[in-house]
């Protein structure tokens, strides 16, 4: 395959998804990558992107840092904000989804009695989190809600109102509730605008972990949806560098975070603001050293996605894909879609493997699990859920069902390696 010399404008070519498209990304060619949504993948027009950034920091890093990138963010912040439909005033960059979560839930004012809403496919990190700081004085209570899949919108959205009516606020206390827009594993869309108004219309704070939405749900509009925040990383579906987040807290919230983590020099104690939002965007902009260049070169990577079409055309391409995929992959390993009928697929699918329920996930399991697939050169999410094993595939615009049958190929193997491995493996460990 030959290479394109991107000292030159790929722009003068003209993209063509599928197989095609490998030679715009610095993947081996006999990789079978259906895992982008772990990592992202960075397009060779972005790395140059980078390289050449890097290469300018480099030249002057005391001019850079004290000096030049500032109005580089602001660009970015801006263009962002304009991708998500909010003000570039309500927006900053972080390092990943976790940081900005971890940044608005350690700077609410806990309180014993306070609730904090989680579920059971809560990213694990973030329920993590949760856990740790109703371990922690105060103790607030953490309230996880089993969910499992298969199941609906209308089911979900029934079972979070009635969950969150069953555990009604104290006497000024408040309750917090962490919402997954598009859950990690199982990789399934949620409807979580309709959450976010079940927590306006009861009083609840809604914290919406979006690690997988920017580039992969189109149409973003957070002015309309009015989360009270919003985390999503760039790097995983936007074709950014990683790793680079977006935080977005709407004017109305910015007095809930008090600081950055870590805390910059920016900070402002609250007694001391003239403005309750004083210092928000000036703590973010510098709260330690850095490398800048994969936050900076995302108007690179929005410009390499208009190229190949835009959002529309790009996530069409991609979501048929899944759909089309998954079915086949199931084919493979004579099993099942999770969601046939796809409606709560975007760009993931989710399909059952060939691996009896009984070996249940154990570090050891995991781990040989990952280096089976790792030395066939293939890779798709794989997790335990609901009694039974899973794999996660994202579909992207180099990808064809070529892919996804190839991959149920080193599944057949890797499984039945695994089940003769672990097959009198029935305890959690």
């Amino acid at each position: 395959m030959q290479l394109i010399d991107f000292e030159q404008d790929y722009k003068n070519e003209k993209p063509e998804f599928g197989h095609a498209m490998l030679k715009y990304f610095s993947m081996d060619p006999e990789y079978i990558n259906l895992n982008n949504g772990s990592y992202g993948t960075t397009p060779r027009p972005v790395q140059v992107a980078v390289e050449r950034l890097s290469a300018r920091i480099e030249r002057n890093p005391e001019l850079f840092h004290r000096r030049d990138y500032l109005p580089l963010l602001k660009i970015v912040r801006a263009k962002l904000a304009n991708f998500i439909g909010a003000k570039t005033e309500e927006v900053v960059l972080v390092n990943n989804a976790s940081a900005g979560l971890n940044t608005i839930l350690r700077n609410f004012d806990w309180e014993e009695g306070d609730i904090i809403f989680g579920f059971t496919t809560t990213y694990n990190s973030i329920s993590a989190t949760v856990r740790y700081l109703s371990d922690v004085p105060p103790h607030p209570t953490a309230s996880i809600i089993n969910l499992n899949f298969p199941t609906t919108h209308a089911e979900i959205i029934k079972l979070f109102r009635e969950h969150v009516q069953a555990h009604p606020a104290k006497p000024n206390k408040k309750r917090v509730a962490v919402i997954d827009s598009i859950i990690s594993n199982p990789g399934v869309l949620l409807p979580w605008k309709e959450m976010v108004k079940i927590c306006e219309e009861e009083g609840i704070w809604s914290v919406v972990d979006a690690a997988h939405s920017i580039g992969q749900e189109v149409g973003l509009n957070l002015t309309e949806a009015s989360p009270d925040f919003w985390v999503s990383n760039c790097h995983k579906w936007l074709s950014s560098k990683r790793s680079c987040a977006i935080l977005y807290v709407p004017e109305r919230n910015q007095h809930i975070i008090k600081a950055s983590i870590p805390t910059s020099a920016y900070y402002v104690s609250p007694k001391d603001r003239p403005e309750p939002n004083t210092s928000f965007i000036e703590q973010f902009e510098w709260n330690g050293t850095i490398d800048w260049a994969p936050l900076l070169t995302i108007p690179d990577a929005l410009e390499f996605r208009e190229w190949m079409g835009g959002e529309e055309k790009i996530n069409a391409y991609c979501h048929d894909l899944a759909i089309e995929g998954g079915k086949r992959l199931a084919e493979v390993l004579g099993t099942r879609v999770m969601d046939p009928e796809g409606d709560l697929t975007l760009n993931m699918v989710n399909v059952a493997l060939p691996l009896p329920g009984s070996i249940h996930m154990t570090a050891a399991l995991n781990r040989a699990f990952i280096d089976k697939m790792l030395d066939r050169n293939a890779y798709g999410a794989h997790f335990y859920h609901n009694g039974g094993w899973w794999t996660r595939c994202s579909a992207q615009v180099w990808n064809e069902v070529e892919d996804f049958e190839k991959l149920g190929q080193v599944y057949l193997e890797v499984c039945a390696a695994l089940q003769e491995e672990f097959g009198g493996v029935t305890q959690d460990a």
